[in-house]
């Protein structure tokens, strides 16, 4: 009797109950006790999440709204990851701010982290996400009296009227560091005592405005890794779910990036049969610019080293000079030599006038 192979689909219900059911209670039993006691594990990939991308941070639509940064998010059913972009998200009740999810991982396993609202900001894998998330707190605002103050340094209110605002700098590393997850060869980053107190206290789950935007970048092809190659065309919006109009931000080009968000750890992979980002013409546009701006400097120098050259040809004929005049001074010793030495100039002179 011949055994007959199992078809493709039941390796792949295996392969999700492994992943989903399995895999998440076996790894829970191998991570710290400060990763259990601040909120349960949602996704388990084996697969690590992109670098963050770099944008600009669209204008706030109002007041009283926070802003909640992108991330990579996991799509089980096409196996892979896609952008979330970030956006202004109005608080779920005052004295509330958003403590970003992040991806960890132990091993070869990467572990989703959901994010959750509170009265203080806890710990998210010391990613930074930039716009006041700098890899520890936050530092775009804080609560006073019922109303939220925003830092005008990181955050960008400058579209509306907004008296409740203070100016802090912030050193913004995110143009130094876009990994997005916490452990192995990612950040290095424990969570603070106070960060854990934070984790154990009242919380507020995402909000349905943030479901919309979920959801939506779930539903754009275009948003996917495997499309966007790490450069998603709408990286930032101003208000959940709306993926077109005005306050769309798409992602900045950032492989010329030798420190716009790029000690990074691996290089960003390209393929050029893609068109989600723009047209090749464009892409090939820009690594035109690229090539320009790194060529310039190279190039500014070389007139100098060409209009160097005579002066160093100038010098030996200058020091040879004043040997030809010490040849005739320096034999001193025999009269008779010193009219032969006269005489010598005289003879060209004849064979001028012949």
């Amino acid at each position: 009797m011949v055994a007959r192979p199992r078809p493709y689909g039941a390796f792949k219900i295996m392969k999700k109950f492994w992943r989903l059911l399995l895999l998440p209670s076996l790894v829970a039993l191998l991570l710290p006790a400060w990763a259990l006691a601040q909120f349960p594990v949602d996704v388990s990939v084996d697969v690590a999440p992109p670098e963050l991308p770099v944008y600009d941070q669209p204008p706030i639509p109002a007041d009283g709204y926070v802003w909640t940064p992108g991330f990579w998010a996991w799509d089980d059913d096409v196996q892979d990851y896609y952008w979330v972009p970030g956006t202004w998200v109005p608080a779920p009740q005052p004295d509330y701010l958003w403590t970003p999810g992040y991806w960890a991982t132990d091993g070869a396993v990467f572990l989703w982290h959901g994010g959750y609202w509170g009265p203080q900001v806890g710990f998210y894998g010391g990613v930074n996400y930039g716009y006041g998330y700098g890899g520890n707190g936050y530092e775009g605002g804080y609560w006073r009296g019922g109303h939220l103050y925003y830092n005008r340094a990181v955050n960008n209110i400058n579209n509306v009227q907004i008296s409740n605002v203070y100016n802090k700098t912030v050193i913004n590393n995110v143009t130094v560091n876009r990994i997005s997850y916490n452990g192995g060869n990612g950040i290095r980053a424990q969570p603070s005592p106070d960060q854990l107190a934070a984790a154990r206290g009242p919380h507020v789950p995402v909000t349905s405005a943030q479901r919309q935007q979920i959801e939506a970048a779930h539903g754009n092809p275009a948003l996917r890794m495997s499309q966007n190659q790490g450069r998603p065309p709408i990286a930032a919006t101003a208000r959940p779910g709306a993926f077109s109009g005005p306050g769309v931000v798409r992602a900045r080009n950032n492989a010329a990036a030798p420190g716009a968000m790029r000690s990074d750890s691996s290089p960003a992979r390209t393929n050029p049969g893609q068109r989600s980002i723009g047209t090749n013409e464009q892409r090939q546009g820009e690594q035109q610019q690229q090539q320009q701006q790194r060529e310039r400097p190279i190039q500014q120098p070389r007139p100098e080293v060409q209009e160097a050259r005579p002066a160093q040809e100038a010098r030996p004929a200058q020091e040879a000079r004043p040997a030809q005049e010490t040849r005739p001074a320096a034999p001193p010793r025999p009269a008779e030599h010193s009219p032969e030495r006269a005489a010598h100039p005289e003879r060209p002179e004849s064979h001028e006038r012949r």
